[in-house]
């Protein structure tokens, strides 16, 4: 029996890193392009970019450790089942869940690992990323702006530039509102050039405007405004992000369990919904459980395809991790918007697909 359940746990511990490393590879590559962009065509130092690409790697994990959990479980358990291995054990009486419980504290292993993942390592690593594409900015503008969208990274204003020139670090028709508060119009300033000067030790960037018009406060009603033609216009900019122009702003996905457990109580004192921290809070634990879930449901599916051929397993798996994520993002708004328990909306995938596996798992061993 021991020999068997090392076996079982060889054949699935192999596809398990295999599928990690093509999963995390692909991901990779993915966002390898943007990367080489930032270096290539945007300037950016190699250090700054390196960076990012270290504190990205962990993010990566939360995803590709589940699916190449369901993946792994689908490439050894379908390759022994279409060798009629599995049907020869069960011909020999002995008992297939005695074989399959190691597979399942693996899964409950991985997921222990990944909340404590999602808990310290990952808000870490999402913090400090946020922090570098700071650094980038203030030293570099032009490679942490995008043309053709509204950009509110600023105190006060929202920038739209037509076009970018990341080289020269130099703007093409540029507009700029000030919003003055509801139902008020928005102060703009419009010109057809412009040019950043960074100053990263103050977290700030000059603009330099040329060519244009400003609005302009009336001075008798400082609700009108009056156009002023401009030469040359300069503005100061401060990163919206920062605070006390030292720390960044923490977003519920930078914050540790501990970090949000706090802000929830502070928002609960202070009579204020914290549903959406509840829910990203939860969120993180429940994405930790999924590699214990899709174990247990992989498990049966592997019995029942009897597929030894990876990508097919790489298709199964790929469609039972799709139908997965559509249930959470439909639990995600079910809880945002207050239909159910933040606790337990987020709880709803990993209970049907574990409700299902226990089901197949029975009459697969019963049988």
């Amino acid at each position: 029996m021991k020999i068997l359940r090392n076996y079982f746990l060889k054949e699935f511990m192999g596809p398990l890193f295999l599928a990690l490393g093509v999963l995390t590879f692909v991901m990779v590559l993915g966002n390898l392009v943007k990367i080489a962009d930032l270096v290539i065509r945007k300037g950016v130092d190699i250090f700054s970019v390196s960076k990012l690409f270290l504190f990205m790697m962990p993010y990566l994990l939360t995803y590709t450790l589940p699916i190449a959990s369901l993946t792994a479980v689908l490439l050894s358990l379908g390759r022994l089942s279409s060798d009629n291995e599995i049907v020869a054990i069960k011909a020999s009486g002995i008992n297939l869940f005695s074989l399959i419980l190691p597979l399942l504290v693996v899964g409950i292993i991985l997921s222990l690992i990944l909340v404590v993942f999602n808990s310290r390592v990952i808000p870490y690593a999402h913090y400090a990323s946020r922090k570098v594409l700071v650094e980038v900015g203030t030293k570099n503008p032009t490679a942490y702006l995008e043309p053709g969208v509204f950009i509110n990274s600023f105190e006060k204003y929202i920038l739209f530039i037509y076009h970018i020139d990341e080289k020269n670090n130099r703007l093409s028709n540029v507009r700029i509102y000030e919003p003055q508060g509801e139902n008020k119009p928005a102060r703009t300033i419009v010109a057809k050039k412009g040019e950043f000067i960074a100053y990263p030790e103050k977290n700030m960037i000059k603009l330099k405007l040329m060519n244009g018009t400003s609005d302009e406060p009336d001075p008798e009603n400082p609700a009108n405004f009056y156009k002023l033609n401009f030469k040359t216009y300069f503005m100061t900019l401060n990163l919206a992000q920062l605070k006390d122009k030292e720390e960044l702003r923490k977003k519920p996905k930078d914050m540790t369990f501990k970090e949000l457990r706090k802000e929830v109580f502070q928002l609960k004192k202070e009579g204020i919904d914290p549903r959406p921290l509840i829910t990203e809070m939860t969120q993180k634990i429940t994405l930790a459980f999924s590699c214990f879930v899709f174990i247990l449901f992989g498990i049966p599916m592997a019995v029942i395809t009897r597929r030894r051929e990876k990508s097919i397993n790489f298709g199964i798996a790929f469609i039972i991790v799709g139908f997965y994520y559509l249930m959470l993002l439909g639990a995600q708004a079910l809880s945002l918007q207050g239909n159910v328990n933040p606790t337990i909306a987020m709880w709803i995938p990993n209970i049907v697909f574990a409700f299902m596996g226990v089901i197949f798992n029975y009459k697969l061993c019963a049988s």
